[in-house]
Formats: structure tokens, sequence, C-alpha cells
């Protein structure tokens, strides 16, 4: 018996070290590039043609970080990727908010309130998660032009929020049925009506899938570039489309540094917001996974 448990134990211990070890390799393997990156921005050119890849910096210093921020070149403008930044930030943002907003009360609709046809309504919504980006390219430049909004930041939030509802109101629909109805059935009964409680005990329940629409929908507005390069121009584009100008201007010496400086730019708002709010994802979208 005492030789069965030694084995059995010998045998999970085992188990346990090639998955810790596998693991290991997968961090290893995937925090590699931001490794190479962070070392690289912080390097002179100098030590970047004559030394190793993946060594440290001898010296290390700011001003690959400086220089993509205020005078790098994206193309002929030589500005930085500053006013980019704050592009992306103004359309960012409202966007963010609106189509989370909008895919709340979708989901409240769907759930408490249901009418004829709104199984239907909702299934063609989820087509809308589907349809690819180059698909929406033409009859949305043709709306926008319609609406007066073409080539705007105004224009940039439209296309976001119109091609996000899809996917917050899938989100708060498959929370909200978790919630039982009979708490909007003795608010009824109360005499609420239909936003009284969406804002009185739908919205402060709603905590979880809030952050799930926010995370999701940031790190597709912040990172996408073909609605910000097809919609916009000039000095309004986003950074996407900066970045993509900074990395390949053909003219001047090729300044990996400042490279590399400018994709970690691109990257930190998202990388801040899966850090300050990343536990609260996984929570949020299994909290719908076994109802509805």
């Amino acid at each position: 018996m005492a030789e069965m448990t030694s084995t059995r134990n010998t045998g999970q211990l085992v188990g346990r070290t090639i998955v810790y070890g596998l693991l290991v390799l997968v961090c290893f393997y995937y925090l590699m590039p931001l490794f190479v990156m962070i070392t690289t921005s912080l390097k002179s050119l100098d030590e970047i043609r004559s030394g190793n890849l993946l060594s440290m910096p001898q010296d290390p210093n700011l001003d690959a970080w400086g220089k993509a921020w205020s005078s790098a070149c994206t193309g002929i403008q030589c500005e930085g990727l500053a006013g980019f930044f704050w592009n992306s930030v103004s359309f960012v943002v409202p966007a963010v908010l609106i189509s989370t907003l909008i895919g709340a009360v979708n989901g409240y609709v769907l759930t408490m309130w249901r009418f004829r046809g709104s199984d239907l309504l909702f299934g063609m919504l989820m087509i809308g998660c589907f349809i690819p980006f180059q698909v929406v390219l033409l009859p949305m430049a043709r709306t926008l032009g319609a609406m007066g909004i073409a080539n705007s930041t105004a224009g940039l939030v439209f296309v976001h929020v119109v091609y996000g509802l899809a996917f917050t109101t899938l989100f708060f629909r498959n929370y909200y049925v978790t919630i039982p109805d009979e708490l909007v059935k003795a608010a009824k009964i109360d005499g609420a009506g239909f936003w009284l409680i969406f804002r009185r005990i739908i919205l402060p329940l709603s905590a979880p899938i809030i952050v799930v629409s926010i995370i999701w929908q940031f790190t597709q507005v912040w990172n996408d570039f073909l609605f910000g390069v097809v919609f916009s121009s000039g000095d309004r584009q986003p950074i996407t489309v900066a970045l993509n100008n900074l990395v390949n201007t053909s003219t001047g010496v090729k300044e990996y540094n400042v490279d590399m400086a400018a994709a970690i730019i691109a990257a930190l708002p998202t990388l801040f917001v899966y850090v300050v709010a990343g536990k609260y994802f996984v929570r949020g979208l299994t909290a719908g996974a076994v109802k509805g």
C-alpha cells in the first residue's frame, strides 16, 4: 500500500513538473518579443547595430521614446505620435461609452421586455458579429457621406458604435438572463417603469458585464487600423495609422529604437486596461454561461 502511494505521489510530481515547465516555456515565448521591444527602445542606434538583439542596454536612455512621441516622421510630417494618440482618445472614449450604454439597453429589452420578433432581432444582431470589416466599407462610406460626417471624429465614433453594438448586445443579453425575472415583476407591481427599473435595479447589478464590454470595445476600437485608414485622413488619423506610417517611412536612417518605442506607446493604453480590469473580464463573460 505504501509503495502504491509513493508511486502515485511520484507520478503526480512528474506530471506537475511537466505542466509547470510547459507554462514557463509558453510565458517565455510570449514575453520574449515584449522584452526585445523594451530593451531595443532603450538602446542607441550604434549599440543596436553592434550588439546582440537579446542583450541588455549598456547605457539605457529614453531618447527614442521622446522622439517617437514628439518628433518622429510619419510620412511627410515629423511631429511624432502625440497628436495621433489624442486623436484616438477623442473617438475611442465616446465610441466605447455609447456602444456599451446602447448594448445594455438592448440586452435589457431582449431579456425582460420581450416583444414579438425579439428573438429574430437578436439573431439578426448576432449575424453582425461575423460580418467582416471589408464588407461594410462601401455602404458605411455612403452612409457617412449622406450624414455629412465623413472624414471626421464623429464619423469614426459612429462606425465603431454600429459595428460594436452586436457584441455589446450579446454580452449584456447573456448576462441579464441570469437576473431573476421576479425582481422586475416586483418592481412593475410597485409602479416602476421601464427606465426606472433599468436605472435603479438593472444597472447597479451590471458592473461585471460593463467592465467586459468596456475592455472588449476599447481593445477593438483602439487597435483598429482598417476603419481608421479608410474613414480618416491627414492629422485626424488614429495612432495605429500613424504607427504604420512611421514604421514604413523610407526616408533617412532606419531607427529601430524609435519604431519599438512607438509600438509600445501605441499599445500602452490597452495594456493598462487589461492590467487594471483584466480579472473582471473572464468573471463577467462566464456570468451568463450557464443560463440562456
